[in-house]
């Protein structure tokens, strides 16, 4: 007998895989214990109490110091190799720190001495909290623009010095405060809103605007402009073109171009940093000298003048808690802070990733909050991680933040024994050390780089560019932030949606868009949606899923093929939902049935088929056409279409026998 017609017994596997997988409900889970969930994920993505699991109590003080004061951690380990290049790194920062403080402190319409008082206590105290290796703390020229800009609105810096050195204080403390809190509360995602393009942009406007100012010192002018926007910059500028110095141009272009020059070099060299990082200091010993010997502060030259010798004095009673201006020092304090902490946790998440270690968002905000608040208290403006002195410790070869300490106490001894050489530093010298420092923040090439990748991103940073060049500071930051703010609710509010075909010789249903030769199932349209379902995108998803259903329709009649019979949503990318988006779901399955159409689903995660039961929406879609996969899904859609026009139109044995194993291989 032949055994061609017999029928082999099929495995209990083959049987398995012609069933469709039921979709699990995850088992419910008491309600203190999904909030502890909740906050841990939100707050405590790292977990930063699990090395505190199975620890004596001693073990876990030492752990809990070692947590709050890094510097007890890595100082153990701490040697003799280390301390050689932290010593080299420290001195060339702080070859660089002195005229740069010097300079950005004049930015920020305050005494000269208050940088380098910036360049003392807040990188002792980073050194003992701070969790970068490589970031070099000091003022910034940004945050320095913004406190003058804003705190110059209300308070004349030279007709009430006093009142605006209290506010400055009292700026930096609130800023110090919020930024502690951020890092306290694990609140550090609300810096992430300003967007990489955001930062770009705004650093950028900024750099121009700090540059444009700079003009004051390189033509010697002695009146300017409070505002810093470029109309009013280049209006100050050209009309007092009979009070231009031509001695003060000379100097001050030479100056920049030896910076420029030196720049260009360590940066086609990287083992000649050292050359870019001793240029500043270079100009002022050079422009000192040179105003010294030829009496050009006599000539037009404007120099520095007397600087006060001594360390910090203590300033706590100075924080003017009831002023009428403590409005704007809170203003100043937050605005400022959130930028100083944007720029030094993306400075130093950048050189960690080159070290390859980590470091902590949250213990970066702790530290920068605390040495801004012990700043305040002790005669210092804002500071953070500015990343071109950053970029010079680095490239020094510095190991720990030991860095940073050999710097406080070279700045220290500059304060105690060396202030007096400073008198003959011309203002022009400064004026050129922040222009070369502000052309690195000018990122042209990243803005390229944007228009290629993201056109909305590029809108993004030019919107902050010109904001801030042609509006202000504070305007560039508001246009930014919306900006990035209303891409976000964009993405929130709009989310993609794509049909699914099915790629030839496979199993496998993907974008139709991304995929080319991915072909569509006859009387099935398979939609993915790709975004948590939420209240502010319900109503969309709705009205596109009936435009995605309209559009097919109207495909399918132009090209007079079968009509549509089943919409299958693909819900593998949702990974939540709210009420607002299972009461969606029902909305469009009622629309479905009133145009003679049936809704399946498949791959609901355990977030939404927990709520969908919850919600008594399983029972109205019904469990039968809920599958795991989409291939499932249209397995069965295909099995119901076959099986009714099998009922409808009977055919011969060898004809169904032939559509059964053609439905086997679907």
């Amino acid at each position: 007998m032949g055994t061609g017609d017999y029928e082999y017994p099929k495995s209990k596997f083959e049987q398995q895989q012609q069933q469709p997988h039921k979709v699990a409900i995850p088992p419910p889970q008491p309600f203190i214990k999904s909030l502890k969930l909740t906050v841990k994920e939100t707050l405590f993505p790292d977990d930063p109490l699990r090395q505190f699991k199975g620890q004596s109590q001693s073990r876990k003080f030492i752990l809990g110091l070692q947590y709050i004061f890094p510097f007890f951690d890595w100082a153990s380990s701490y040697n003799l190799s280390f301390f050689k290049s932290d010593i080299i790194a420290g001195i060339t920062i702080a070859s660089l720190a002195i005229p740069q403080g010097i300079s950005y402190a004049k930015l920020a319409n305050l005494p000269p001495i208050l940088g380098l008082y910036s360049s003392f206590i807040p990188p002792l105290v980073y050194a003992m909290m701070g969790s970068s290796k490589d970031l070099a703390v000091g003022t910034v020229a940004v945050a320095s623009l913004l406190t003058g800009s804003m705190l110059g609105a209300v308070v004349n810096a030279n007709e009430e010095p006093k009142l605006y050195l209290q506010l400055a204080f009292t700026a930096t403390f609130f800023a110090g405060v919020l930024q502690a809190s951020l890092g306290i509360l694990r609140l550090g995602f609300i810096v992430d809103f300003l967007s990489h393009a955001t930062i770009i942009g705004f650093m950028g406007g900024a750099a121009t605007v700090v540059c444009l100012q700079q003009l004051k010192g390189i033509l010697g002018l002695e009146h300017f402009t409070h505002g810093t926007d470029l109309v009013s910059v280049l209006r100050s500028v050209f009309s007092q073109t009979h009070k231009w110095r031509w001695e003060s141009a000379v100097l001050g272009i030479c100056f920049l171009f030896y910076l420029l020059v030196a720049r260009f070099v360590s940066t086609k060299r990287p083992k000649l940093f050292w050359i870019s990082a001793m240029a500043p200091l270079t100009s002022v010993i050079l422009g000192s000298v040179l105003v010294y010997l030829t009496h050009a502060e006599k000539h037009g030259v404007q120099v520095i003048g007397e600087l006060k010798k001594g360390l910090n004095p203590i300033t706590i009673m100075d924080l003017s808690f009831g002023s009428p201006y403590l409005s704007t020092a809170i203003k100043t304090g937050i605005v400022t802070g959130v930028i100083a902490l944007a720029e030094g946790i993306a400075v130093g998440r950048s050189f960690a990733m080159f070290k390859n270690y980590n470091i902590d968002g949250n213990k970066e905000m702790i530290a920068f909050g605390m040495m801004n608040i012990a700043g305040s208290f002790t005669s210092c403006y804002l500071t953070t991680g500015p990343f071109s002195r950053s970029a010079v410790n680095f490239n020094a070869g510095c190991k720990t933040a030991v860095s940073n300490i050999v710097m406080a106490i070279a700045v220290m001894i500059t304060l105690l024994f060396l202030t007096p050489l400073f008198h003959y530093t011309p203002l022009v010298v400064l004026s050129s050390i922040i222009i070369s420092a502000m052309l690195g923040l000018i990122n042209y090439e990243e803005a390229i780089h944007l228009w290629t990748l993201d056109k909305f991103d590029f809108v993004v940073c030019m919107s902050a560019y010109f904001g801030v060049v042609f509006g202000s500071v504070e305007i560039g930051l508001v246009i930014a932030v919306a900006l990035s703010l209303l891409r976000v609710l964009l993405f929130v509010s709009r989310p993609r949606t794509s049909t699914l075909g099915l790629i030839p010789d496979s199993t496998i249903y993907r974008s139709m868009d991304q995929y080319q030769n991915a072909k569509s199932v006859p009387g099935i349209l398979i939609l993915q949606i790709e975004a948590p379902i939420y209240f502010a995108n319900s109503s969309y998803l709705r009205e596109r899923i009936v435009r995605w259903v309209d559009e097919e329709e109207d495909r399918l009649k132009s090209l007079k093929e079968n009509d549509l019979q089943y919409v299958i949503l693909a819900l593998s990318a949702v990974g939540n939902i709210d009420t607002s988006g299972i009461t969606m779901l029902g909305e469009v399955k009622k629309v479905m049935e009133r145009r003679g159409l049936k809704l399946v689903l498949a791959n609901p995660g355990g977030e939404v088929i927990k709520k969908m039961n919850k919600a008594k929406l399983i029972e109205v879609i019904g469990q039968e056409w809920i599958y795991l996969t989409v291939g499932e899904a249209v397995g069965a859609c295909n099995f119901m279409l076959h099986t009714c026009k099998n009922a409808e139109k009977p055919t011969s044995g060898s004809e169904s026998g032939k559509e059964s194993r053609n439905d086997n291989n679907v």
